[in-house]
């Protein structure tokens, strides 16, 4: 299977610690533009009966997940200390149980967690999508630095709106018409 197609019956959705107080530390636009994009691929996730993780980098000091992601999560998030998702053995073992091989990422930041989770998921031999416009760093400098290093790790850079509408295939479908005003 080529890594640039999704597959709904292999692909998972992964949110990386979107955290209420690392968010107020975040520019708000790109912010805003992360929570509509992540929002939309859980919402996909749903509709298409992906499974959706999602992680929380050190709860006590960042805080919860974003009130606006955590209410259309299926399950609580993941906690974890390590940077890399899949450096955190519960974290490793919830997607392996998932048995799915191909990863759309989304999150922040993305030149700390979201790369260091897609270059170890790429090492782990499944293929990483990185939605551009769902991930977001404090500095612009940072995440279009951390999208290159997605992207020289093996991952497809890629945005929420493609992934959503590969994973649909073709318009027309029940599943499109209720996906599709996810995006707008």
């Amino acid at each position: 299977m080529s890594a640039i197609r999704l597959d709904p019956a292999q692909a998972c959705v992964l949110v990386v610690d979107v955290q209420e107080r690392l968010c107020t530390a975040m520019p708000q636009e790109p912010l805003a533009q992360l929570v509509k994009y992540a929002r939309a691929l859980a919402g996909a996730a749903k509709e298409l009966g992906l499974p959706l993780l999602a992680t929380e980098q050190y709860p006590k000091g960042l805080g919860a997940t974003l009130g606006a992601l955590r209410e259309v999560l299926p399950a609580q998030p993941l906690v974890k200390s390590t940077f890399s998702c899949a450096a955190d053995p519960g974290f490793a073992a919830a997607l392996e149980a998932t048995g799915r091989r191909q990863v759309i990422l989304a999150g922040m930041e993305t030149h700390v967690c979201v790369f260091q989770t897609a270059r170890d998921l790429v090492e782990r031999g499944y293929q990483v999508q990185v939605c551009a416009d769902a991930v977001t760093s404090r500095f612009e400098v940072h995440r279009a630095t951390g999208l290159e290093l997605c992207r020289a790790a093996g991952a497809v850079v890629t945005t929420a709106e493609t992934a959503i509408f590969d994973l649909l295939h073709a318009c027309g479908t029940p599943e499109f018409k209720k996906v599709s005003p996810l995006v707008r």
